[in-house]
C-alpha cells in the first residue's frame, strides 16, 4: 500500500528501526530508506511534512530535517519549492552506493518480535504462553500408539479426524451447549475459521457489526472480502443490546461478530442475561451470529463462564461458535473448530476441502488426546495468568498511577486509558526505551481509543517488572518534554 504523505502509518513502519545505537536522524534515515523503493514508499511517493513526521514520531523536527538532508545526500529523495520530499527516480533503480552499507531484511511486522529479555525490545503486542509441558508427553505417546493408524488413512479430513470431532462435541455439551460431531468443522486455529465464515456469508458491501472496540485481526479479515464494518460501544455486561439494536436496523447487517467469553482486547465477560439478549435480537432482525470464545481459559477462583452465546439461540436462527487450543494450550498446535447446524456444517466443511483439504492430522489427533484435559489444562494456566494479572496491576499502581483501567474478568491483557495522550505517539517514545506496545487505534479504527493501550501480561515476573519499568521512563520522557501540538497524523 502506497504510505504517500500518511505520517502516522509510515511511523508505525519504521518506529521499531528507531531503537539501537548511533544518533537518531541517522537512524531515521536508515529506516526510511529501507522502505524506499518498496510498495510502500515507490518511485514518487511523497514523504509526510517534516513537522507531522516529528509529531507522530514524538521526536524534534529538527532530527526528521536531517534526516531528510541525508537521504537527499543518498540520492534516495528529493525536495522541491511546494511539491514537498519525495522518492527520487534514482532510488527504483535500486540503493545507491551509500545506502548498500544499510541492514537489510527489514520488512518484519510490529507484530512478529518476541520478548527477548533486557537490553532488547520486550514485545508487548502477543497476549501468548508458551506450550504447556503436557504437550511433550502426549506427543511420545501419540507416536507409539495412534500414528500407525493414522498412516493407514489418505490423511484427508475436510471435516477434521472423527475421534477429535467426538470430543469437541462432549466439551460443548459439557459446557451447556448440546452438541453432536456432525456440527463440528475442524479448521487450522480460530483464525481460519473466522476467514471461512468470511467467504461463506460476506459479499462485497455487506456489513458486519462488531464490538467497539475489537481484535485487529477482524479489520484485515472482513475488509478483504468487501465488508464494511460497523462498531458497537460496550458496557459491563457486554455488547450493547440498545444500540445494537439500532445497528440491525440502520445496517441490515449480514453478521455479528462477538467474542463474549473475556472480549479481546478489554477481557469483559458477557453475562448470560446478554447472551440470551443478543442472540434474540439477532434472530429478530435475521442477522446471523459468529461468536468467538478462543480466549476462555478458565480459573476456578474466578467468574463462572455462562454457556456460549448459541445455548441462547431460539429456534431456526443461525449461530456459530468458534473455539481453538492455541490460547489454551500453544501458539503452536494451530487447531480450532466451528460449531454449526448440520446443514451449515455441511457448507463448510466444502469451504475448508477448497481451502487446503484438512487441518495436520498429526495435530488433530495430538489435539484430541488433550481435549478431555482441557478444563485442567486452562484451569492451571489461567490461575498463573491471574498472578501475572495481579503483578501487573501492582507494577502499574507503583510506577504509573496516572495511566487508568479496570481488571478484567479474563483474557491475558489489560486495556489501559493514557490521559490526554495519543498511544500511537506515546508507542513510538516506548519503542526507543525498548519495549513495544500496540495503540488502540489497531483496534478501532473510528478514533474512540486513540488514548487506549492494550498490555499484555503473559509474561514471566522479571520481563513484567523490566517492561513496566520500560514504560515508566517513556511516559516520564513523554510528560517531560509534553505532547506534541495538535496536528492531524495524516
Amino acid at each position: 500500500m502506497d504510505r504517500s504523505g500518511d505520517a502516522a502509518a509510515l511511523a508505525e513502519l519504521i518506529g521499531s528501526r528507531l531503537t539501537g545505537r548511533g544518533g537518531l536522524y541517522r537512524r531515521l534515515a536508515d529506516a526510511i530508506a529501507a522502505q524506499i523503493g518498496s510498495s510502500e514508499l515507490p518511485v514518487g511517493a511523497r514523504l509526510p511534512a517534516e513537522r507531522r513526521l516529528a509529531d507522530a514520531l514524538a521526536i524534534s523536527r529538527a532530527t526528521v530535517v536531517a534526516a531528510y538532508d541525508e537521504l537527499r545526500a543518498r540520492g534516495l529523495v528529493e525536495s522541491r519549492r511546494g511539491s514537498g520530499t519525495t522518492v527520487a527516480r534514482a532510488a527504483g533503480r535500486g540503493r545507491s552506493r551509500a545506502d548498500k552499507r544499510m541492514p537489510l531484511g527489514y520488512g518484519e511486522s510490529l507484530f512478529h518480535r518476541i520478548a527477548v529479555g533486557a537490553g532488547e525490545v520486550i514485545s508487548l503486542t502477543y497476549a501468548v504462553d508458551p506450550g504447556l509441558p503436557e504437550l511433550a508427553d502426549e506427543l511420545i505417546e501419540l507416536a507409539s500408539s495412534d500414528l500407525p493408524l493414522l498412516l493407514d488413512h489418505v490423511g484427508y479430513h475436510p471435516r477434521g479426524l472423527q475421534v477429535l470431532r467426538e470430543r469437541i462435541a462432549e466439551h460443548f455439551t459439557e459446557s451447556g451447549l448440546p452438541t453432536s460431531p456432525d456440527e463440528i468443522v475442524v479448521t487450522t486455529g480460530a483464525h481460519q475459521a473466522i476467514a471461512l465464515v468470511t467467504q461463506m456469508y460476506l459479499r462485497s458491501g455487506a456489513t458486519v457489526v462488531i464490538e467497539q472496540p475489537s481484535w485487529p485481526g477482524c479489520f484485515d479479515l472482513f475488509g478483504a472480502a468487501g465488508g464494511r464494518v460497523v462498531g458497537v460501544p460496550l458496557d459491563d455486561a457486554g455488547i450493547r443490546p440498545d444500540l445494537l439494536t439500532a445497528a440491525f436496523a440502520s445496517h441490515e447487517p449480514a453478521m455479528l461478530f462477538v467474542m463474549p467469553t473475556f472480549h479481546n482486547p478489554t477481557g469483559r465477560l458477557m453475562s448470560a442475561n446478554r447472551r440470551r439478549q443478543v442472540a434474540e435480537l439477532a434472530a429478530k432482525y435475521g442477522v446471523v451470529v459468529v461468536e468467538d470464545n478462543a480466549y476462555s481459559a478458565w480459573d476456578p477462583a474466578g467468574p463462572s463462564i455462562p454457556p456460549p452465546l448459541a445455548a441462547y439461540a431460539p429456534d431456526g436462527s443461525e449461530v456459530l461458535t468458534i473455539g481453538s487450543v492455541s490460547k489454551a494450550v500453544w501458539g503452536g498446535l494451530r487447531i480450532g473448530w466451528i460449531r454449526a447446524s448440520r446443514p451449515l456444517a455441511e457448507r463448510l466443511a466444502r469451504h475448508k476441502a477448497l481451502a487446503d483439504l484438512g487441518s495436520p492430522v498429526i495435530d488433530q489427533a495430538l489435539t484430541a488426546r488433550l481435549l478431555p484435559r482441557l478444563t485442567e489444562l486452562t484451569s492451571a494456566r489461567a490461575r498463573v495468568a491471574t498472578a501475572r494479572k495481579k503483578l501487573m496491576g501492582q507494577l502499574l499502581t507503583e510506577r504509573l498511577p496516572e495511566w487508568e483501567w479496570s481488571s478484567p474478568k479474563g483474557g491475558s491483557a489489560l486495556w489501559i486509558r493514557l490521559p490526554d495522550t495519543d498511544a500511537r505517539v506515546f508507542a513510538q517514545v516506548a519503542l526507543r526505551h525498548g519495549v513495544e506496545v500496540v495503540a488502540g487505534r489497531a483496534m478501532d479504527p473510528t478514533g474512540e481509543h486513540d488514548d487506549y493501550l492494550r498490555v499484555p501480561f503473559a509474561y514471566s515476573e522479571p520481563v513484567l517488572d523490566d517492561a513496566v519499568d520500560r514504560l515508566a521512563r517513556a511516559w516520564q520522557e513523554l510528560r517531560r518534554h509534553g505532547p506534541p501540538p495538535a496536528v492531524p497524523l495524516v
